[in-house]
């Protein structure tokens, strides 16, 4: 019988190891390392994430369990304060590098079909301990990390993410974004701010938004809402034309309120650049913006991101990074075998098999006894 790898291993053959390595020579993340290099550190995180590990301890007893399978993976014996001194210390860069990369290479097989990219926006928090209140101070009892995500609902993957501190605005993080031409920007009032409203529709892309309650159009012309379609208006007008006594409003293309009555009986005020969408359309759009609270709700229950392993910014960035290379292996993965439908049923699949030699389309099936494994290999049994 052929040898067969671990489901580890094939969970990480979708990392592009070529452009990993370009990344550590450039950071110098090896260099002058004698015990731990960066890819055993990535491995050991990513197993940690892939089996729930709660703690480096269990990273590092799960990986002493299967110590002789740790070579088909090029990767080598860890101990804890060793891998701790890295998360601490190692270039974060490293990590974030090779998720980008990861993306850019999955994006195109994961969206099935060629459309308009749709972007949706947001960030989720976290509760580190005390013991990281020197740079994620929130108040005097509680510390916080924001991570701001742009995320693709079509190929069900994020696109973009940075972690912040705790009192950075959502709207200060989202100019730091890349922005993508002729997409279709979907985003709550957390980016209120007409400066950027601007940059996006310079660069011909689509905005779909929510408006204050206070902000009124003028000059609106009404268009015709269909009856039950649940649209109460839909308005063409102009953003106010100043900000305030001295700052004119740099967005000053006409602009479309969209009123919708949601199941709950809430009325919102949707609003867009786009004035030729069918009014269902932009209404349509709106409410895809939940898909981005689905997939952190997702990531936060499925993979271990809620309790960091360390305590220093870096290291808590570090392990944001692996956990969203996690997912995005876990997507790849998923998409490659026709077996499990549902991804949270194949991430529990893999969790279970992690370091069993198993084909990763085969997690369905009884593990095979050592009677059968004996008979494959023409061995003896050993006596009870």
């Amino acid at each position: 019988m052929r040898h067969q790898n671990s489901v580890f291993h094939s969970i990480t053959k979708h990392i592009p190891w070529h452009a990993f390595a370009r990344l550590v020579e450039e950071h110098g993340a090896d260099a002058r390392v004698r015990r731990l290099s960066t890819k055993s550190q990535l491995l050991a995180l990513l197993h940690g994430q892939l089996a729930g590990a709660e703690s480096l301890r269990d990273i590092v007893g799960a990986l002493e369990s299967h110590a002789p399978r740790l070579y088909h993976l090029g990767a080598a014996r860890v101990s804890r304060s060793t891998l701790s001194d890295a998360n601490t210390l190692r270039c974060a860069e490293v990590f974030t590098g090779l998720f980008a990369r990861l993306v850019a290479q999955a994006l195109p097989g994961l969206r099935k079909k060629m459309r308009e990219p749709l972007h949706l926006i947001d960030s989720t928090s976290f509760r580190p301990s005390r013991l990281s209140a020197d740079w994620a101070r929130f108040s005097a009892t509680a510390c916080g990390v924001k991570l701001h995500v742009v995320h693709d609902p079509d190929a069900d993957c994020p696109l973009y993410a940075a972690p912040s501190g705790p009192k950075v605005n959502d709207i200060t993080a989202a100019k730091d974004m890349p922005i993508d031409p002729m997409a279709t920007y979907v985003f709550d009032l957390g980016y209120y701010d007409y400066g950027w409203w601007a940059k996006l529709d310079a660069a011909g892309c689509r905005i779909v938004t929510r408006l204050k309650a206070n902000t009124k159009l003028s000059n609106g012309v009404e268009n015709f809402a269909r009856e039950g379609s649940g649209v109460l208006s839909d308005r063409i007008g102009r953003l106010p034309q100043r900000l305030s006594a001295s700052r004119k409003n740099p967005f000053a293309g006409p602009a479309r309120e969209v009123r919708v009555r949601t199941e709950t009986g809430k009325v919102l005020r949707i609003l867009s650049n786009d004035l030729d969408a069918l009014v269902e359309e932009i209404a349509a759009l709106y409410k895809r913006r939940w898909r981005i609270e689905l997939f952190f709700r997702w990531v936060k229950q499925t993979l271990k991101i809620r309790h960091f392993l360390g305590r220093s910014e870096n290291s808590v960035r570090i392990q944001l990074a692996v956990a969203l290379i996690a997912f995005l292996l876990l997507r790849l993965a998923h998409e490659a075998q026709n077996t499990v439908h549902g991804l949270l049923a194949f991430a529990r699949l893999v969790r279970a098999n992690l370091m069993h030699r198993r084909p990763i389309d085969r997690l369905t099936e009884p593990a095979p006894s050592p009677i059968r494994c004996a008979a494959q290999l023409n061995l003896p049994l050993s006596p009870c």
